[in-house]
């Protein structure tokens, strides 16, 4: 077994959970918390024979990860480890593999499918384990996956059913809940402690150590000045308040300032109105209000030129889809002005300062000549790809030796990365052929990623969380953390109150534990357990009720664009739980199909087909899945249509959210409905 040698601080913050107290530890990012949970299930399995540890992830990739890089080589030697995703055959055997292991890492929606599986061979108890592990346990709240495996707990502890699994959490910021006042700070903390049925304990009398080991980056603000002149922009907001003008008769919602997320918001209200409505002229406007308002907030973080390609490529998909007079107006106003974007988006004089700003700050890092490693991080999957376009083609950053590339969440579509492009990504990273990261908020919480000399915020609003973990990424000696921001911008504005949150977090989390722990007991016991339980239940009733509110056959679902009505709710059945399917063979009447659907993983059960359209509009609606080699069947995505109901014209963006039942796929009768004559 290879040496497991502790830190200081690390064997403060371990103690209680060896003692087999449950508890959460806080500590930084860099800091070494994973390390510190492989030394307590260490001796969590020395101490209990017949122990069984489960270490639970909220992300696929971490799976290998904590695998590879922790548990496996410090443990590997003397217990039986398993590493489980949604992408490895074993999940399907998830029971056996528990019983026939001493340490199981998985996602948690492996635990928490196998919880709520009662069918034979495949249910697992939560008092199978002896020690629950939680990464990045801040994530443990509302209707999240970690905060559905406590609650069985909970309730299993409040009943006193049995012996209960100890808990370890792990976190490096678990932020202040949106709180703004001390007091609302510490019931934020109390109600993680609450939710984990746990102490949170960080390091006090090491605290020097752990202030050596993970040094604060120096902190640089890198102010931007307004644009003098932004023609382009203004020709944008031109064709918008044409589109006003022209929607004027039907729309009576006030629409904030032009431009920014708040007006974003505002046009997505205004499209889900007019849907309600029956007003396809509303709801198309604000459909193309958006996608203007999304070039305008991209002309204001990147190049003219990205936002002009953005515009161009979803106008490029409209083309040949004209409906009706709103269709021809859209299609027409971009037509008769796409000239003039170009010209103007290829005009250097009036370029984005900010591109500017950003270059002097990775110039100033990556041009000393020393090996230097960066996150540059941005909001968007698409604000990654112009970055890196931008980054690739500029011959300053190239001469300084820049060598970047993309990093973004696992997915499908052009934007996204399998997770074998995200793995040999980092690889290269951590071995010195890339130094610049491109990033969304993926690389912020959990991947492996080395110590960075400099960590960049691009364009960013988020929380203090979010800050924390991108600030703990800058751990090299004399690294750089800079937030490039326009003078009283939102974004400067943002950064300094999640500063003001990370020390009430401190002061938070400090006076929780200098409660007296009576007092500690009795708030997380009768107050914030009892009351978490209480709302899941009446929340899981007013779910229920909602969903079977109406009956299948009395919706009608219509495609979100063109308003065609093409389905019953009847049609609708469910395939293992997450497949949603059409089996009416008169609805492919209404549907034309378009690529082939590849993705990186095989599915057991069924594989992807091709792209659906509605046959009257080209609205996407999503894929034909091939099951079980034997049904061509329909996926929707119920975001892309409206349905009318008897209370009236409604959408929703998750299956999860509709009004009606939806029964289980029946392959069966599926096969005797569509082959007759074999089973007569």
């Amino acid at each position: 077994m290879a040496e497991l040698g502790l830190y200081s601080y690390q064997e403060e913050v371990v103690q209680r959970a060896i003692q087999g107290d449950n508890v959460i530890i806080w500590l930084p990012t860099g800091g070494g918390k994973t390390r510190a949970a492989v030394y307590v299930a260490k001796k969590h399995l020395q101490n209990n024979p017949g122990a069984k540890v489960a270490v639970l992830v909220n992300k696929v990739h971490l799976v290998d990860q904590h695998y590879k890089k922790e548990f496996n080589p410090h443990l590997g030697q003397d217990y039986r480890l398993v590493p489980i995703s949604g992408e490895c055959d074993q999940k399907d055997f998830f029971a056996y593999a528990v019983k026939d292991s001493d340490i199981v890492i998985c996602t948690a929606q492996i635990l928490e499918n196998a919880l709520a599986n009662q069918e034979e061979g495949k249910h697992v108890e939560l008092q199978e384990f002896t020690l629950l592990i939680f990464d990045e346990c801040h994530h443990t709240h509302k209707e999240g996956v970690y905060n559905k495996i406590m609650n069985r707990y909970v309730e299993k502890k409040l009943k006193g059913e049995g012996q209960l699994p100890q808990i370890l959490g792990l976190t490096a910021s678990p932020g202040t809940g949106k709180a703004r006042s001390i007091g609302g700070a510490v019931d934020h903390v109390l109600q993680i402690c609450a939710n984990l049925d746990s102490v949170i304990v960080s390091s006090k009398q090491f605290a020097h150590d752990l202030k050596k080991k993970v040094p604060r980056p120096m902190k640089r603000f890198d102010i931007v000045d307004k644009r003098p002149q932004d023609p382009f922009g203004d020709c944008l907001k031109f064709m918008m308040q044409l589109i006003h003008d022209f929607m004027a008769p039907a729309s009576d919602i006030t629409l904030r300032e032009i431009g920014t997320q708040e007006y974003e918001a505002d046009v997505v209200i205004l499209e889900k109105k007019g849907v309600a409505q029956k007003n396809r002229l509303l709801a198309q406007c604000a459909l193309h209000l958006r996608q203007y308002n999304d070039a305008l907030l991209i002309n204001d973080t990147v190049r003219m030129v990205d936002a002009f390609r953005v515009l161009e490529a979803f106008y490029s998909t409209k083309t040949s889809t004209a409906v009706d007079g709103t269709d021809f107006f859209l299609l027409g106003l971009f037509q008769e002005n796409k000239r003039k974007l170009k010209k103007l988006a290829g005009n250097a004089q009036y370029e984005n300062p900010k591109m500017e700003m950003l270059q002097g700050t990775l110039l100033k890092q990556f041009g000393q000549g020393d090996d230097s490693r960066g996150i540059l991080f941005t909001k968007t999957r698409q604000s990654t790809h112009c970055l890196y376009d931008w980054v690739s083609n500029n011959a300053n950053l190239q001469e300084a030796g820049i060598k970047a590339a993309i990093l973004t969440g696992a997915g499908n579509g052009i934007n996204y990365m399998t997770q074998n492009e995200q793995k040999d990504t980092i690889r290269n990273f951590r071995n010195g052929s890339l130094n610049l990261l491109i990033s969304t908020s993926i690389a912020e919480e959990g991947l492996d990623i080395p110590e960075c000399n400099l960590v960049v915020r691009y364009g960013l609003l988020t929380n203090e969380i979010a800050q924390q973990q991108a600030s703990g990424r800058a751990r090299a000696a004399g690294s750089v953390y800079s937030v490039i921001a326009p003078a009283q911008g939102p974004e400067l504005v943002r950064e300094r109150l999640n500063e003001r949150l990370e020390d009430l977090t401190s002061m938070a989390i400090s006076k929780v534990q200098e409660m007296d722990p009576q007092e500690f007991y009795k708030k997380v016991n009768l107050f914030l357990w009892t009351n978490a339980l209480l709302m899941r239940r009446l929340g899981e009733q007013s779910k229920d009720k909602k969903r079977s509110r109406f009956n299948g056959a009395g919706i009608q679902l219509l495609c979100r664009s063109c308003f065609v009505p093409v389905a019953s709710g009847s049609d609708i059945k469910l395939i293992d739980n997450v497949h949603y399917v059409n089996v009416n063979p008169d609805f492919k009447c209404y549907y034309k199909v378009g690529g082939q659907v590849y993705l990186e993983r095989t599915f057991q059960e069924w594989e992807p087909g091709r792209v659906i359209c509605c046959a009257a509009c080209s609205k996407e609606w999503g894929m034909e899945i091939n099951y079980k080699k034997s049904a061509l069947l329909p996926n929707l995505a119920i975001k892309n249509f409206a349905m009318d109901t008897p209370e009236g014209r409604t959408t929703v963006k998750k299956w999860k959210d509709i009004a009606f039942t939806v029964e289980e796929f029946n392959f069966n009768k599926y096969c005797k409905d569509k082959f007759p004559d074999m089973y007569d």
